[in-house]
């Protein structure tokens, strides 16, 4: 009897990713076994060493119900989050130039969709979205910078696209920074803001830094000229004439510093909130806001500055990858100072 020969076949290489089948708390997220991907055109692969914790995250975990539904990406479950991340490059594609297998990079992935696919072992990554990351810095450190930094950089120093935001039709601008140039930053303690609150100072305005009181001496650290304690005072009735307000946490509250504006000031709220159009025009002042998006190049000189120690990336706390849940119930306990990242075991 004669035999067919079978050609062997090569076994599929997983990985641990954390993914969501459902909507819902922190208990929902899941880690699962999956196959490692393949890059695409324009894309490496990166071993992941750190994972960036961002609000998209939560976002997305609870299906976008705080966004209105004109707005919300589409993603199908299950779904592996994230979108911040430090690595290093395992393989390239080949039209890629500018990467090499072995150099360490970090990057805000495929933002503003929800296809970054961060919290696992390895990540397919545009290299357009990537940056060698600093040197100077660990892998937790860079992990906790992408989206926050770029955020902060996006808002107040060069915008870098021309796409509008879903919630303003105007271009973003941000306001010319100096010596002399009066800025609050609302929240900065948190991701963003102590970013924003830095990059103020390297642009020689004075900043006054608005968190709880216990911040004040970390604050300070980071160069805030003037701090408010929000649990004592309101900031809207402690200030005045003001050029810029960064306000951090946004949402609703954000109005409340119109007051605190100048004539000819300017009001960027990072979560957008509900503005009468008349009160702002009789104030004379502008609110206006932008989407962060992936920006390898920006991210690059985000991370010289991050290398020279112009900037600091705070960490608030770390958890490993199985502990995903740990690191959401964290976020959602609030007042957090810096980043919290996720950390994946080297085998």
């Amino acid at each position: 009897m004669s035999t067919t020969p079978t050609t062997p076949t090569t076994p599929t290489r997983t990985m641990r990713a954390v993914r969501l089948h459902e909507h819902g708390g922190p208990e929902v997220l899941r880690q699962d076994e999956v196959p490692i991907p393949e890059p695409g055109p324009g894309e490496v692969l990166v071993r992941v060493h750190a994972v960036g914790v961002n609000p998209p995250d939560w976002y997305l975990r609870d299906g976008m119900s705080n966004l209105p539904p004109e707005t919300r990406p589409k993603f199908t479950l299950p779904v592996i989050p994230g979108t911040d991340m430090s690595g290093v490059v395992e393989t390239v594609a080949p039209d890629v130039d500018g990467f090499s297998a072995g150099d360490e990079v970090f990057g805000l992935l495929r933002f503003p969709g929800f296809d970054g696919g961060t919290y696992a072992e390895y990540v397919t990554a545009p290299a357009s979205d990537l940056a060698l990351k600093p040197a100077g810095i660990d892998h937790v450190h860079a992990a906790g910078a992408p989206m926050a930094s770029l955020t902060a950089w996006q808002f107040l120093i060069e915008l870098g696209h021309d796409h509008p935001s879903p919630f303003q039709a105007a271009r973003h601008r941000p306001v010319a920074l100096g010596p002399g140039t009066r800025v609050l930053v609302n929240g900065a303690a948190g991701g963003v803001g102590h970013f924003a609150l830095q990059l103020a100072k390297w642009h020689g305005a004075h900043v006054t830094a608005v968190a709880s009181g216990g911040h004040e001496p970390f604050l300070r650290e980071l160069g805030a000229d003037e701090f408010i304690d929000y649990t004592r005072n309101r900031p809207e009735e402690s200030v005045r004439d003001l050029d810029l307000v960064l306000d951090a946490v946004g949402g609703s509250g954000s109005r409340r510093f119109l007051r605190t504006l100048k004539r000819g000031g300017a009001l960027f709220p990072v979560f957008f909130g509900e503005f009468d159009d008349e009160e702002t025009a009789r104030l004379g002042v502008t609110v206006s806001g932008t989407q962060v998006r992936s920006n390898g190049a920006q991210l690059a000189e985000l991370g010289r500055l991050l290398d020279d120690g112009t900037l600091r990336v705070a960490i608030d706390s770390t958890f490993v990858l199985a502990d995903a849940r740990a690191a959401h119930e964290r976020a959602a306990r609030g007042h957090i100072r810096g980043k919290i990242v996720l950390t994946v075991a080297q085998a």
